[in-house]
């Protein structure tokens, strides 16, 4: 298929420019005055799909991220950032309202909050609401990727103003060279392919030119400040990337986990609930060229992210905006002999987040727990927007300023689990086992303490003071008694938190449903 790129960029111009003539005359809310804009930040909120902390500001020895590396510097690091749910359609509906998955009662993809709880307001529509100009451009609520690239997915109209969806060469031409555990899909499994088209031809390095093409005009709009909301698609599967970043890599180079079998031994059958059948046909050769399209992927995402950066700041916005980068979850690379994500392990539910804010510390790191639901309240208080009464997150404002500040000391992470996806334990009072149940995972500064189905389907306990790779599970040993119980009854406390004040999650409306376009 070959594909006249040079036409197809000059048609995407005249489809375009409407929208920015468009934009350069839309007209503030009535409510804000010019004034109170001059000194509003403005937002880049940026979001990797799929990404765990395989990165060079994280400490990873191989990871090829400059640019990240360079945007830490500028801000804070939380070395302990967990996502509410790893699975994208919960994960980033949880983030995007501040609320938990219990609350959104969005358990699983291809759903929008507007079906659960209509009236809420998002994190970019009280932006909009507040006088902001707000944007999308790629995948920031759910996308079947790479099904749904070039489309507006399972998106909320009510959130943005404007929403550039681009698609790449990753999508229009290289899918039928992608190799894949299960031939012809592409998603929901391992694969990868190294691209002989450039960056700029693919569908981040498209994204990358669309973020420059708004900031410029944002630029222009000293009246009115901006929340631009940058999803790029990678690393998620399929790894597809231009050659140059798979060379970075050296398959030689690349090792493998290992003592699998052993680590496994101690863990309850529900922890190990996210493998899927055709990762057993991983030879290491397989493994290995997996783990090196993922840093491949990771790489190539982190050269287009650089070039939004090197926009902001040629054109002066950068003092005056404040910048997130964070992934919807984490990603196993084989740890625990698992891939991909739905696990409550630390590689699952551990996030890499960033924050640049004016003003704020620099090139510092924060070390106490923290959750995606305190992005909401945070981006709300350094912007002066006025946030929902109901967000169960907490702002993160104290830790910017002092990143020692200890904060919530806690996150907490669900996933849901089928009866088809393991091998349930007998129930001890003969009840029928369930058929669906939930695990939940606390996460202290030292502690990750971890029930199923409150805890019939089995317990995990690891101490991260001496187990960070979460090894040796213990919460069989009578040593940890005491501790296992005060856990519990903290877990437990959270997991009541984290349902809405009725203790009910709400229920999803199926068929057509209105998108929020107003203030509610």
């Amino acid at each position: 298929m070959m594909v006249n790129w040079d036409s197809l960029a000059r048609r995407m111009v005249k489809l375009l420019l409407p929208f920015a003539v468009l934009f350069q005359t839309l007209a503030l809310p009535m409510f804000v005055t010019a004034a109170e804009n001059t000194a509003r930040r403005n937002v880049l909120f940026i979001v990797s799909d799929d990404l765990n902390n395989f990165l060079g500001c994280y400490g990873d020895q191989h990871a090829q991220t400059p640019n990240l590396d360079r945007l830490a510097a500028r801000g804070v690091l939380f070395e302990r950032a967990y996502c509410t749910y790893p699975l994208c359609g919960p994960s980033r509906n949880s983030f995007l309202t501040g609320l938990y998955p219990n609350s959104t009662g969005i358990h699983a993809n291809s759903l929008i909050f507007r079906q659960t709880i209509p009236h809420h307001r998002s994190l970019p529509q009280a932006f909009r609401l507040s006088g902001y100009f707000a944007a999308r451009i790629g995948k920031l609520y759910h996308y079947n990727v790479p099904r749904s690239i070039g489309t507006n997915g399972h998106d909320d109209p009510g959130s943005w103003e404007l929403e550039l969806n681009p698609a790449g060469a990753d999508r229009l031409v290289d899918e039928p060279h992608i190799f894949s555990l299960r031939p012809g899909e592409f998603g929901g499994t391992l694969s990868w392919y190294a691209s002989p088209n450039p960056a700029d031809r693919h569908t981040d390095g498209l994204m990358a030119a669309d973020a420059n093409w708004v900031l410029e005009r944002c630029a222009t709009q000293t009246d009115r400040p901006f929340f631009l909301a940058l999803g790029f698609y990678r690393p998620h599967t399929p790894y597809v990337a231009p050659r140059e970043f798979f060379d970075q890599f050296p398959l030689e180079q690349i090792k493998l986990v290992e003592g699998v079998e052993e680590d496994q031994r101690d863990l309850p059958a529900a922890a190990l609930g996210s493998h899927k059948k055709e990762q057993e046909r991983l030879t290491d050769d397989l493994r290995r060229q997996a783990k090196r399209a993922y840093y491949a992927s990771i790489s190539f995402m982190d050269a287009q992210l650089g070039k939004v950066i090197d926009s902001l700041d040629r054109l002066g916005l950068s003092d005056n905006t404040v910048i997130v980068f964070t992934s919807d979850h984490g990603y196993h690379i084989g740890e625990h002999g698992l891939w991909q994500k739905r696990s409550l392990f630390e590689e699952s539910a551990r996030v890499p987040l960033l924050i640049v804010a004016p003003g704020m510390s620099r090139n510092a790191r924060a070390i106490s727990p923290v959750s995606q639901l305190d992005l909401y309240p945070t981006l709300a208080e350094l912007c002066d927007v006025k946030a929902p009464d109901n967000l169960q997150g907490q702002s993160l404002v104290p830790m910017l300023k002092d990143p020692q500040a200890t904060g919530r000391g806690w996150a907490l992470t669900q996933v849901n689990r089928n009866a088809n996806e393991i091998r349930l334990r007998t129930s001890p009072d003969d009840k029928p086992r369930p058929q669906r149940f939930s695990g939940y995972s606390l996460r202290t500064h030292r502690w990750r303490y971890t029930e199923w189905d409150e805890g019939r389907q089995g317990r995990e306990l690891y101490d991260h003071e001496k187990d960070p790779r979460e090894l040796t599970n213990l919460a069989d040993q009578n040593d940890y008694a005491e501790l296992i119980t005060q856990l519990s009854t903290q877990l437990h406390d959270a997991v009541r938190a984290s349902f809405p004040p009725n203790g009910m999650p709400p229920k999803i409306a199926t068929g057509n449903w209105a998108p929020n376009l107003t203030d509610p």
